[in-house]
């Protein structure tokens, strides 16, 4: 998403992540990733279950979909660091609008399941 972030401000939109671990991870992962924008934290995962995020199971290890992301992911250089604090939590991509809107919404179905940062900026019109 970091790519995308002047697109998104362009918009009027802007970004934030919500992870699962403490202020000494969130530090950790923002140095590694170099995001700028705003990172919450949900130790609780308070956030994760009201937006119905999934969890996943060890088998999901052994998915053809997620062994091709895990391919995409080493070739484009990136590495697995330190586990987090519960590394079977799924993820999700959202799209907010004032009014309660929900414009886009993609709920993870494996690791590795992430929606395209152009269709969310599709969404914002």
């Amino acid at each position: 998403m970091r790519e995308f972030e002047d697109e998104f401000r362009k918009k009027g939109a802007r970004l934030a992540a919500v992870g699962l671990g403490d202020s000494s991870y969130a530090r950790f992962f923002r140095e590694k990733t170099g995001i700028k924008f705003p990172l919450l934290i949900d130790e609780k995962r308070e956030a994760y279950k009201t937006v119905g995020l999934k969890h996943a199971s060890l088998l999901h290890l052994l998915r053809r979909d997620n062994m091709k992301a895990r391919k995409r992911a080493q070739a484009a250089g990136h590495k697995q660091h330190r586990l987090g604090k519960d590394p079977l939590q799924l993820g999700g991509s959202f799209v907010f609008a004032p009014g309660n809107k929900d414009l886009f919404v993609h709920v993870s179905e494996t690791f590795g399941d992430n929606a395209s940062p152009t269709d969310m900026l599709a969404a914002i019109g």
